[in-house]
């Protein structure tokens, strides 16, 4: 049985968000007050793990030096869905490029930050928290939450789907974070019998503790209930695509629609897909990851818009950076600079943005010079979208990129 003092010896979590939690609580990180949101706005983030290669995903493909550089792995035109004369998408996309065609997908060329790093923790850390200097230590949205001050600080306000930990970019010591792998996953810790005494067991505990402990579990509770609640009413109105054909990423993004159609709670959910670092055997590694994204973004955009939630959902991709521009010899690319990212969803001003890096003209020995600073990206998504302050948050202000219609 646990005791309390088993619940003490046992060590406490220091949370990704900072917040000090019991070890006995489920895959989720539970902080303090937030409020204050300013709309029913719900961002999605989706992390393309690895480093994903930016030239072979949003192809030059009239550009000489794309093939020059890249005997092996350049796309031949069967390969190809042109979305404009020059520039062409994947093969492995085709629903994005009906999402291009008809206004809902905008395609950032180029992005990318001064002086980069081709660490992927490095590079990581500068995504995450908005910082190419790497000294920030909190997240980017992670601040953006914790400035949401008067409220209750709902469980389910910022989520993790189909993770384990916290990813970096939402954490703060004042953010409210949900980490939930599988709705399985997210409960109390240990059998039945002891989790159904846990809430008594742990409840005026003294001191400052017995405070965090009190709100922990309280917090876990609801958050389990809520989404207990989310499971029984939701019902996809499409077919994901199984694991065969979308991965994990297909699961997560299915657990998030679910959320978003039931929970108004929620504002901002991060999800993961990974393999990117294609240093070998990238042109059929590259394609199956392609088409994971393809088929299970695509299905979780038509299920939103199926439960009358396309307009208050927008989607914003990234990599901690792109691939060099020359090929190597193993039939894959090394770790580059700039590369493309994608933001999709109904208020979505779609289009091509930003110039393309040159092929010939580069940085660091053959790698792409950045176009468009990343904190552009950002900026659109605090300020445009979730109506929040952007300068304060980004420490600065950034070339205007009008993503969004609203």
């Amino acid at each position: 049985m646990i005791t309390r003092r088993d619940f003490v010896v046992g060590g406490l979590t220091a949370a990704g968000a900072g917040l000090v939690v019991p070890p006995v609580l489920a895959k989720s990180v539970l902080a303090a007050n937030l409020d204050g949101m300013q709309n029913d706005r719900v961002l999605v983030v989706l992390q393309m793990q690895g480093g994903n290669d930016g030239l072979n995903t949003v192809v030059p493909f009239t550009d000489p030096a794309y093939r020059s550089a890249r005997p092996s792995l350049a796309l031949p035109d069967s390969q190809l869905l042109p979305i404009t004369s020059d520039t062409a998408l994947h093969a492995s996309l085709p629903n994005l490029k009906k999402l291009f065609d008809a206004g809902q997908l905008a395609v950032v060329q180029g992005v990318g930050y001064p002086q980069p790093t081709y660490s992927h923790f490095e590079g990581m850390y500068v995504w995450q928290h908005a910082d190419p200097s790497r000294e920030r230590t909190e997240g980017w949205l992670g601040d953006w939450l914790a400035a949401q001050l008067d409220a209750a600080g709902h469980p389910l306000t910022a989520c993790a789907l189909g993770e384990v930990t916290t990813p970096p970019e939402l954490s703060a010591p004042t953010a409210t974070v949900s980490v939930i792998d599988a709705v399985a996953d997210y409960r109390l810790r240990g059998d039945s019998s002891e989790m159904a005494s846990a809430p008594a067991l742990y409840r005026n505990t003294p001191g400052a503790y017995g405070v965090l402990f009190d709100q922990a579990l309280s917090t876990a509770q609801t958050g389990i209930g809520e989404l207990q609640q989310t499971q029984a009413a939701y019902k996809p109105a499409v077919a994901y695509p199984s694991a065969a054909d979308g991965g994990t990423l297909s699961a997560s993004l299915q657990l998030t629609a679910s959320l978003i159609a039931t929970q108004p709670s929620v504002k901002v959910c991060h999800v993961l897909i990974g393999g990117f670092d294609t240093h070998q055997n990238e042109l059929a590694r590259q394609s199956a990851l392609l088409a994971q994204l393809d088929k299970s973004l695509s299905a979780f955009l038509a299920d939103l818009a199926a439960h009358g939630q396309a307009q208050r959902t927008v989607v914003m991709s990234w990599s901690e950076f792109g691939r060099r521009i020359a090929e190597n010899g193993s039939g894959g690319t090394d770790h580059g600079a700039a590369a493309p990212l994608f933001v999709a969803g109904a208020p979505v001003r779609g289009g091509l943005y930003g110039e393309a890096p040159s092929l010939t003209s580069t940085v660091d020995s053959g790698n792409l010079k950045y176009t468009v600073d990343f904190r552009s990206v950002y900026q659109a998504m605090i300020r445009d979208w979730l109506q929040a302050d952007a300068t304060q948050l980004l420490g600065g202000t950034y070339p205007e990129l009008s993503l969004l219609r609203v």
